[in-house]
């Protein structure tokens, strides 16, 4: 019964990738356990597990006495020399091994479940301690359980969950697939195995993919200063080098774009903006929010507050698709960016003011063309000052009546 104990505990160790001498511990304690519970805390015993073997040894130590006052740690000579066929004296030490069905059936049963619980335990601990070391990092599962909420991945004979809020939207997911994703946290539960979340749409999932794929960055070269993202749709990576030979920003960007397009194809084609780190925050800021142009920026350091000026035709790109380049900005620099219209405003009013200008202008031309369009008016006043001389002109045109009068009285006179 000892050895089939071993050995179930043994192959059970090695499916759950237990070590062996864990395991020899578990056994060992769980046996003290029951050595105390039939014989008493003060009982003097050994358990001695051999993996090799597949074998448990219980010895129980006992004093030689004339009169035993206590059965657990004595024994009188005539029951020792009983047992062992020994002679012994008084005070003599006396060994004796217990066997494993000297418990019972029940203590054996006891035992067994005792030692499944010790070794989940352990299990959960050893996967707990597994997936703590790979937290950040990226791992490689299969998909076995499609689920509305998340996703089941395998990894290493374990489950993972990916939930639907840590994938990236536009990604289209079957079982069989396997995926690339970091390993975002890990808790333990009462029951259970720990809880293991993966993620594709965490900014350190795209940190991960700029160290694998550009060395300098793995090398400590270039150093990446900050990730602002919107999984599957844009991102934002601020970069600096430490050697002033490398271009941080063509570092990543690689030859023809080789190195960034790799990972924007893993990304689901997800546009990602590489800018150069400045400790300037007006600079951040500017480049940040590239490729708008920006008049000016006033910074208030002590609240994080940025206000940005510029055209009117610029704005647009300043927000960006559904705000997302303004709010990648901000979250990017750590400042909360505010788009002052004011610039605007006070193009109006040059404008209003340019606008008046022209009004006086136009005044003091029009009050310039009055002069001879009054002069004018005084020109006809003039002329109709003169027009009495005219009429009196007119009414001394008595000859012409004369004669009139006389070829009157000529034509009558030839009628007659």
């Amino acid at each position: 019964m000892r050895s089939l104990i071993v050995d179930a505990f043994t192959q059970m160790a090695k499916e759950k990738n237990i070590d062996r001498d864990i395991l020899a511990s578990v056994i060992k304690d769980s046996f003290v356990k029951m050595m105390e519970k039939k014989y008493g805390l003060e009982a003097n015993f050994e358990v001695i597990v051999n993996m090799e073997k597949g074998d448990i040894e219980i010895f129980l130590y006992k004093t030689v006495v004339e009169e035993v006052m206590d059965p657990a740690k004595e024994i009188d000579v005539e029951s020792a020399k009983a047992k062992s066929g020994e002679d012994f004296e008084i005070d003599d030490d006396f060994v004796e091994e217990i066997p494993i069905e000297d418990f019972g059936r029940r203590n054996v049963i006891n035992l067994k479940q005792n030692l499944n619980q010790k070794i989940r335990e352990i299990e959960k601990e050893i996967t707990f301690n597994y997936y703590k070391d790979l937290v950040g990092e990226i791992v490689v599962g299969e998909i076995y359980q499609l689920k509305p909420k998340s996703i089941l991945l395998i990894h290493n004979g374990n489950e993972v969950i990916f939930p639907k809020n840590e994938q990236i939207a536009k990604e289209r997911y079957k079982k069989g697939d396997t995926i690339r994703a970091i390993i975002k946290s890990v808790e333990k539960r009462q029951s259970g195995p720990p809880v293991v979340i993966a993620s594709r749409a965490d900014e350190q999932f795209l940190y991960k993919l700029f160290e694998l794929e550009i060395p300098e960055i793995y090398d400590g070269i270039i150093e990446v200063k900050g990730i602002a993202r919107f999984a599957g749709e844009r991102a934002k990576i601020a970069v600096t080098s430490n050697d002033d030979r490398i271009d941080a920003v063509g570092a990543c960007v690689g030859m023809k774009g080789i190195r960034i397009h790799s990972i924007v194809r893993e990304l689901n084609n997800e546009n990602i903006d590489v800018i150069n780190y400045s400790e300037d925050p007006s600079t951040f800021i500017s480049r940040a929010l590239a490729p708008a142009k920006l008049l000016d920026i006033d910074i208030d350091n002590e609240n994080k507050v940025a206000k940005i000026y510029s055209e009117e035709d610029q704005i647009r790109l300043i927000i960006g698709k559904e705000g997302q380049n303004i709010k990648l900005a901000s979250k990017l620099t750590g400042f909360q960016i505010d788009v002052d219209r004011l610039q605007n405003e006070e193009k109006d009013e040059d404008v209003e003011d340019e606008d008046e200008d022209i009004e006086s202008e136009e005044m003091t031309d029009e009050e310039t063309t009055e002069t001879p369009e009054t002069e004018e008016v005084k020109s006809e006043e003039t002329v109709s000052d003169e027009a009495p001389a005219a009429e009196e002109t007119t009414e001394e045109e008595t000859p012409a009546e004369d004669t009139d009068k006389k070829e009157e009285a000529v034509n009558e006179s030839e009628d007659k």
